[in-house]
């Protein structure tokens, strides 16, 4: 029985993304030449239902038996996986997706896995090296979900090129109706995550290279082309403005449902008619239209729905903001609904910054609106509505009359703070 630490722990030390105080993050294992009874005779406890993965009886960290695989079927469930002793460590990496990925050091050198013997059968370090994301065999293009991967591997290193042979592999498996067959949330676990990543908008790029974008997510394949006015986005074309959008998202280390927001923002203009072009008069009622059946396509979760729908529907607003009467103010609280929810709100302020510096040439300027937004909120909190509605009650009012002197003292409030 040998051990050897694969994958992303590898690749990660080689690239120095990894420190002595960290070695244990993220650390995948292979067993070759065990079978699952010796594994279970060691104390491993079996958790595998595909194919045989063990739990270590200490670290509870996964240990598999080393593997083939083929397709059988379209869509990722229809692989059949194949361990026994006989299957070599070469074999086992033979079926993963990039060479980065398909590196492997013996388990006694796990902690510092960049020092002694490297096993690299398909050149990985050289393509880190060489800064290259590349499939390992013509076995990638039988799980279209690697298409996904890949393009999320290059939101996290923003520097990798997609090896021009890759590209091609990636466009052939589109034109034969691949990504047609994934399963919804293996697309947005994938989608999700390389939102997550450094670089979010190289994810886009690459699925637009392939032509994969267009498959997945056709509502955002269609903002490329399309024009806006220069005075508000020297970017003009609407899906680089995305791209700017998703990026400053990063770097402002947002959360995954602003991410999502920032996404769906601006769907709307991609159906703009031609005729109106570069205005987009009516976007955003559109935009949370399209936004709805995204979602429910990709089975996108609740948090994430809910957030990019109000982001979509009020982001001109707050934008606008700085010129609105404190009751014009109150409405566009209310209708964010940032009284009930005042920690969404803050995220909504967010993707809206984000989508303020994501044009061309703005990523610095200041976005007053968040602040003022921010005081008039603090102050629309502050009315005691309890105290309002006895009063209103004493005078007799009742039912929707009482709302109403609820929400002329949050305007009243919002005015004193000078809002």
């Amino acid at each position: 029985m040998e051990i050897y630490l694969v994958g992303g722990a590898v690749r990660d030390a080689l690239m120095a993304r990894q420190t002595d105080a960290t070695p244990h993050a993220d650390r995948d294992w292979v067993v070759v030449g065990a079978t699952p009874e010796a594994m279970t005779a060691q104390g491993f406890l079996p958790v595998g239902r595909d194919f045989p993965v063990f739990l270590h009886p200490q670290t509870h960290e996964e240990y598999a038996l080393a593997r083939t695989e083929r397709k059988t079927a379209p869509g990722y469930h229809g692989f059949a996986f194949h361990a026994d002793p006989g299957v070599t460590l070469e074999e086992d990496l033979a079926r993963r997706d990039l060479t980065i990925n398909a590196m492997a050091v013996p388990a006694e050198q796990a902690d510092h896995p960049a020092q002694g013997r490297l096993v690299d059968p398909y050149g990985g370090a050289q393509d880190l090296q060489d800064r290259v994301l590349r499939h390992v065999t013509s076995a990638f293009a039988e799980d279209p979900v690697r298409i996904l991967r890949l393009a999320r591997f290059a939101a996290r290193f923003p520097d990798f090129s997609v090896a021009p042979e890759t590209l091609a592999l990636m466009r052939d498996m589109v034109a034969a109706g691949e990504v047609d067959h994934l399963v919804p949330e293996r697309v947005w676990q994938e989608v999700a995550r390389g939102l997550m990543e450094q670089q979010p908008s190289r994810m886009l790029e690459v699925l637009r290279d392939c032509g994969a974008l267009v498959r997945l997510m056709p509502e955002v394949d269609r903002l490329w082309g399309v024009p806006q006015r220069a005075e508000h986005h020297p970017e003009v074309d609407t899906g680089a403005h995305l791209l700017l959008v998703l990026d400053m998202a990063a770097r402002l280390g947002a959360p995954l449902p602003v991410r999502y927001a920032c996404l769906g923002h601006d769907l709307g203009k991609g159906n703009t008619p031609a005729d109106v072009l570069p205005r987009h008069i009516g976007h955003e009622a559109r935009s949370v239209k399209l936004l709805k059946g995204l979602g429910e396509r990709l089975r996108v979760p609740n948090e994430c729905r809910e957030l990019a729908e109000v982001v979509a529907r009020e982001h001109g607003h707050l934008h606008a903001s700085l010129d609105l009467s404190p009751a014009a103010t109150v409405r566009l609280l209310e209708r964010c609904d940032a009284i009930r929810k005042p920690e969404r709100f803050e995220q909504v302020l967010l993707a809206c910054e984000c989508d303020a510096r994501g044009r061309g040439g703005l990523a610095e300027r200041p976005y007053p609106q968040a602040d003022r937004l921010r005081r008039a909120l603090k102050a629309a909190l502050a009315v005691n509505t309890a105290e309002v509605a006895a009063r209103a009650m004493a005078d007799g009012l009742t039912g929707p009359k009482v709302g109403e002197q609820v929400h002329a003292a949050r305007i009243a409030a919002v005015d004193a703070e000078g809002g």
